[in-house]
C-alpha cells in the first residue's frame, strides 16, 4: 500500500486526526484484519473526535476561565445557601440560548467565582462561547 503519499494526502487536506490514526492502524499490523467501511469508520472516529477536542480546547483558552471547576464536582452538602433544582436548570443553558444574563451574588469566600467557572466550563463542552470577567474588569469594558 502507498502509505506516504496517502499520509501526505491526509496531512495536506489538515485531517491529522486521519493521517494519525492511519499511521496507528499501519504500526500495529491490525491493518490486516479490518475491512474498508471498519478502516473509514476509524479515521472519521479519529478525526472527529480530535476536531471537538481541539474547539474546546479553544473555547476553553477565549473563555478565561479563573479556575479549573466543573458542575459534576460541585459539592451541595456544604452550607452555602446553593439551589439545587435552580443550578440544575443553569446547568442545562437554556438561559444562555434565550440571551439571560446571570449575575452571582453572595458573600466573600462562598464560592461564586468557582461556580462561575463551573459553568463556563459546562457551557464550552455545550459548543458555547464563553467568556468570564470580573464585575469590575466588565464595568471597565463598558464605560469605553
Amino acid at each position: 500500500m502507498l502509505t506516504h503519499p496517502t499520509l501526505d494526502r491526509l496531512n495536506a487536506l489538515g485531517l491529522h486526526g486521519m493521517a494519525k490514526a492511519f499511521a496507528d492502524i499501519e504500526a500495529t499490523g491490525e491493518a490486516a484484519s479490518l475491512g474498508h467501511t471498519e478502516w473509514l469508520a476509524l479515521l472519521l472516529e479519529r478525526e472527529a473526535s480530535l476536531r471537538h477536542d481541539k474547539r474546546l480546547a479553544t473555547r476553553l483558552r477565549y473563555a478565561k476561565l479563573r479556575q479549573q471547576a466543573c458542575v459534576e464536582d460541585i459539592d451541595y452538602r456544604t452550607p452555602r445557601g446553593l439551589d439545587r433544582p435552580l443550578f440544575a436548570k443553569l446547568v442545562e443553558g437554556r438561559w444562555i440560548d434565550d440571551h439571560v444574563n446571570l449575575l452571582i451574588c453572595g458573600p466573600a469566600g462562598v464560592g461564586k467565582s468557582w461556580l462561575a467557572s463551573a459553568l463556563g466550563h459546562k457551557a464550552c463542552r455545550d459548543n458555547r462561547s464563553v467568556l468570564y470577567q470580573r464585575v469590575p474588569r466588565l464595568f471597565d469594558d463598558l464605560a469605553l
